[in-house]
C-alpha cells in the first residue's frame, strides 16, 4: 500500500471517529449545575425540569434531574432558600427533619426496614442518610445536604443485585460540590 494511501486511510478513520462515538449513548452523563456549583454523574438521558411552586423559605424554583435504568429511579435536585433559612439554624438538625421527611408515613417502620438512619456529610456540610429496605430487600436511597442556604437532595432505587446497587451507589457518590466547609 503507497503511503498516500494510507494516509487517506488514517485520515477517514479519524475523520469518522466523532460519528462512531456519537453514534453510541453515553450510558452515564455528567450533570453540571447552572450556576457550576455542584456536579453529578446519572444514567443518560437525565432530563431536567423546575417547579416554580416555592414552599416555605424558597428562593427560588425547585430545579431537578431525573433518569431511569434498568427500571430503576435516579432523582436529584436542589432549592434556594432565604437568607439566614439554614444557617441561622443547626444544620445538623434541619438536614436531618429535612432528610426524612415525611418517610416515616410512606415507609412504615412495620413493614420496611431502615437499613441506614443517619447523618452523613459531604465535602465538610450537614446531611442526611436514609436507605430503606422492602421485603424483598429492593432499596430507597435518600441524601439530604445543606449547602449555606441550598438544599440538595438525591433519591435512587436499588433492586436487590449487584448491578443494580452498584449503579445506585455510583450516583449517590458522585455528587460534588464547588464549595468545602472546613
Amino acid at each position: 500500500m503507497s503511503s498516500n494511501l494510507k494516509r487517506r486511510s488514517l485520515v477517514a478513520m479519524l475523520a469518522a471517529l466523532p460519528l462512531a462515538a456519537q453514534a453510541q449513548p453515553a450510558e452515564w452523563q455528567t450533570v453540571v449545575g447552572p450556576d457550576l456549583r455542584f456536579r453529578l454523574e446519572m444514567p443518560a438521558p437525565a432530563n431536567k425540569t423546575s417547579a416554580a411552586e416555592k414552599e416555605k423559605g424558597h428562593a427560588g424554583e425547585r430545579v431537578a434531574w431525573a433518569s431511569k435504568r434498568n427500571g430503576e429511579m435516579f432523582d436529584f435536585d436542589y432549592v434556594d432558600y432565604e437568607p439566614g433559612w439554614f444557617s441561622a439554624k443547626d444544620s445538623k438538625e434541619m438536614a436531618r427533619e429535612l432528610g426524612r421527611g415525611e418517610a416515616e408515613k410512606a415507609f412504615p417502620r412495620n413493614k420496611f426496614k431502615y437499613v441506614l438512619d443517619e447523618p452523613v456529610t459531604l465535602q465538610g456540610w450537614d446531611g442526611y442518610a436514609l436507605d430503606i429496605a422492602d421485603h424483598e430487600n429492593a432499596l430507597v436511597m435518600m441524601r439530604t445536604y445543606i449547602v449555606k442556604d441550598r438544599l440538595y437532595r438525591l433519591l435512587v432505587t436499588a433492586k436487590n443485585d449487584e448491578d443494580s446497587r452498584a449503579a445506585a451507589n455510583r450516583f449517590l457518590a458522585s455528587l460534588r460540590l464547588a464549595e468545602t466547609r472546613s
